[in-house]
């Protein structure tokens, strides 16, 4: 029988842009007029049937031979605004011509390794998430999810990994999948971060799955997980092979990507998230790694 997903729970929680070999672009969204803020609908998924599309997905190859998939979660255009970067001055801010809001996404990642389907984090779910819609486009249905790797559970992270069915009761929406999560993370938002509900009932449906790992720790094909912390207390980043999916580690690329001393103000410690983003950057850089992140501007790469 067909499972009808409702809302889980009302939460709200709230250097090129792309790199690797380009292979395809499997699904967009059509519009008649440039894409309106994040607050308006857009258009269901389409072929491109003129010359203005919105992108939203986009394939990349990795320099092992697997592809990784961005996925834009949410609908139309993103713009973060000004307000969210309290730690920067006006002049700076203005400098970036950019006084509508700092473009953004929320985004998901698909990794096709070994005859496996892997997603970096789920998404906003119930709360307008487009990642299933995205990944039917791509004839990946949530049965054929193998693992899911998180960087972090806030909820445009988690939120997508759990529906109701039609009977009012919480399910999982990825039943084949095996769930690896930081331990650090974990430990936090079950034992001292309040506000945690959505945080608890998603980890609890997937218990029987779920993997607790370390920074440092090798994981399932060939993913390396690094050290993120800041944004949240066990904030992960993941390498695999020339990629670094680098979750929340910043949340306006105009801005942060010369400026990594500016925090946005959903970073939980300022001073450890200034010193991953510096960090993390620099390893990129130095390892030559096609960033992923998950509020990347569309396509959601970076170099």
């Amino acid at each position: 029988m067909k499972k009808h997903f409702l809302p889980l729970i009302a939460i709200v929680a709230s250097f090129a842009v792309f790199g690797c070999s380009d292979t395809k672009t499997p699904a967009t969204e059509k519009t008649a007029e440039p894409a309106k803020p994040a607050t308006e609908p857009a258009e269901n998924a389409a072929p491109a049937e003129t010359a203005n599309v919105v992108q939203v997905a986009k394939t990349i190859k990795l320099a092992n031979g697997a592809s990784v998939t961005w996925i834009q979660d949410n609908q139309g255009e993103k713009l973060n605004p000004r307000s969210l970067f309290s730690d920067a001055s006006d002049s700076l801010f203005a400098s970036l011509n950019l006084p509508d809001g700092i473009p953004a996404s929320v985004s998901t990642f698909l990794l096709q390794i070994d005859g496996k389907n892997i997603l970096f984090d789920a998404g906003l779910g119930a709360f307008g998430g487009q990642t299933l819609d995205r990944l039917a486009a791509l004839d990946v249905t949530p049965d054929k999810i193998d693992l899911i790797y998180l960087t972090h559970f806030h909820v445009d992270h988690i939120a997508g990994m759990v529906a109701k069915d039609s009977a009012g009761k919480d399910v999982k929406v990825f039943n084949n999948a095996t769930v690896y999560a930081g331990k650090v993370e974990y430990d936090a938002w079950m034992n001292d971060i309040p506000k945690n509900d959505l945080q608890k009932a998603v980890m609890g449906i997937y218990k029987d799955k779920l993997h607790l790992f370390a920074f440092g720790d090798s994981l399932p094909h060939g993913v390396l997980a690094l050290d993120a912390v800041g944004h949240t207390p066990g904030h992960t980043a993941f390498q695999i092979s020339n990629l670094l999916v680098i979750g929340d580690l910043m949340h306006g690329y105009a801005l942060q990507k010369d400026h990594p001393e500016i925090n946005s103000n959903y970073d939980m410690d300022k001073e450890k998230s200034i010193e991953s983003r510096k960090r993390l950057m620099q390893y990129a850089r130095d390892n030559k790694l096609t960033m992923a992140g998950m509020h990347l501007p569309p396509p959601g790469f970076a170099e």
